[in-house]
């Protein structure tokens, strides 16, 4: 239904004074004005990270309007997940884009190495996925964004509303008809026959709506700062491991995104302990950085992110439906979280794009979306968790124990690389474009 996209500005709020000299507004001293502008839409999806941005394109494809709500003027922030997985590249490959998408700067890794007390080993190959492109790309968040926004941008039932803010949901009974958000320019009102909450694992949406979240319970943090990689420096491993630390660095061309891992809550013990202990720390995980280490000097240089692992019982209301985050909060461990975010995007598109289309959407197809999606978050959150409490966890005793088992095995068996490879690089039920909406 293409061309459905409409808006219209109100004035609200506003508080007439009467001119002695006539009876006509006096129009310099209004007491408040408030605009309101209103928009009528298929589909809206709050917030534009990786599901948002995936179902808008996909449903744009479809001929579904589509509308996107993203609360910042950019996608341009640090310290987001880089990592696109095997079985989003062959969704670019089904959907026609992997060859302009590969001309992105970006890294190719065809394995995952870690370095344990010193001594390195492969903890997961790829070369054996059935896919096009066996590798994990590193690449700016903000760039796989940008190239999704693109493509969407060229179907004309796609809109993207930056700085765009979604506060609140819209109701008639039980059943959401829309999405209030706040703009520069005032109120903004999207009445739609759905609405999809992608607004992460701070979900406004999801809060509103009353669903209820069950709290895994995570035991670390993670510290992500930025480290200038060494003149002639080869690609590092992807995590580092020693003394009962862990630390990833992920290759960012001229420089490396680290993720230091700290117990949950102790932030302010680690600035007590003072910057030069900090550096100390890292550098003792990685010598080779040392050097570059040792011009980190103010704290506003590295960022706290909280850990959380969450997962929704509920995924739905009328009209509503959570994917990615806000449906079921990932760690950074692995990192899985974007890749799932896009399978529930795929997902969705193909279980409910054709009942937009018709008209005839109803909430047991949005449990279809819970129900085939569920099982693979499941399976992936559980991996995290036990890999938090007994692997990463700074304050495990049986941390080395553990990760020497491991190095050992894999060193000695390559076979069980694949193992971690399939699981990391496909995930638990992979999904695909539909047949009937491959190639360009």
């Amino acid at each position: 239904m293409p061309g459905r996209h409409r808006s219209r500005t109100l004035a609200g709020g506003t508080r007439r004074i009467s001119d002695p000299r006539g009876s006509f507004p006096y129009r310099g001293h209004f007491a408040s004005v408030s605009t309101v502008e209103r928009v009528e839409t298929t589909c809206c999806i709050a917030g534009g990270g990786p599901a948002g941005m995936m179902l808008g394109y996909l449903l744009a494809r479809a001929g579904i309007d589509v509308t996107v709500l993203e609360k910042h003027a950019d996608f341009n922030r640090d310290f987001r997940g880089d990592t696109i997985h095997p079985s989003t590249l062959e969704l670019m490959h089904e959907l026609g884009l992997l060859e302009d998408f590969l001309e992105i700067p970006h890294q190719q890794m065809p394995q995952l190495r870690m370095t344990f007390e010193g001594k390195s080993f492969t903890i997961a190959d790829f070369s054996h996925l059935p896919t096009q492109c066996k590798f994990i790309a590193f690449m700016p968040q903000w760039d796989f964004l940008n190239f999704l926004a693109e493509q969407a941008g060229r179907h004309a039932s796609f809109r993207l509303r930056r700085e765009t803010e979604a506060t609140d949901l819209m109701r008639e009974g039980d059943r959401t008809i829309g999405v209030r958000a706040r703009t520069p320019q005032g109120e903004l009102r999207v009445t739609a026959d759905l609405v999809v909450a992608a607004d992460g694992r701070s979900s406004v949406l999801r809060d509103r709506a009353g669903l209820q979240v069950e709290d895994f319970g995570v035991p670390i943090d993670v510290l992500w700062l930025r480290i200038p990689r060494p003149p002639g420096c080869p690609s590092p491993s992807l995590g580092y491991a020693a003394g009962g630390r862990f630390m990833v660095l992920i290759d960012r061309g001229d420089y490396f995104q680290c993720g230091f891992i700290i117990p949950k809550g102790q932030f302010d013990a680690v600035r007590q302990r003072g910057m030069a202990a900090f550096r100390t720390e890292i550098a003792a995980l990685a010598p080779f950085i040392e050097g570059q280490v040792a011009g980190l000097s103010d704290w506003s240089e590295v960022k706290l992110l909280t850990v959380e692992i969450d997962r929704l019982l509920r995924w739905h209301r009328p009209g509503l439906l959570c994917i990615g985050d806000a449906a079921h909060a990932m760690s950074p461990a692995l990192g899985v979280g974007i890749n799932l975010a896009i399978q529930d995007a795929v997902a969705t598109a193909n279980l409910i794009g054709p009942h937009l289309s018709a008209g005839s959407l109803q909430e047991r197809h949005l449990h279809q979306v819970q129900v085939r999606r569920e099982a693979p978050a499941r399976h992936l959150q559980a991996i995290q968790c036990f890999l938090h409490r007994r692997l990463f966890n700074p304050r495990a005793v049986k941390l080395g124990i553990g990760a020497w088992v491991i190095s050992v095995l894999f060193r000695r068996l390559p076979f069980l690389r694949r193992v971690p490879g399939r699981i990391i690089g496909l995930g638990f039920k992979p999904e695909h474009i539909a047949p009937e909406s491959r190639g360009s």
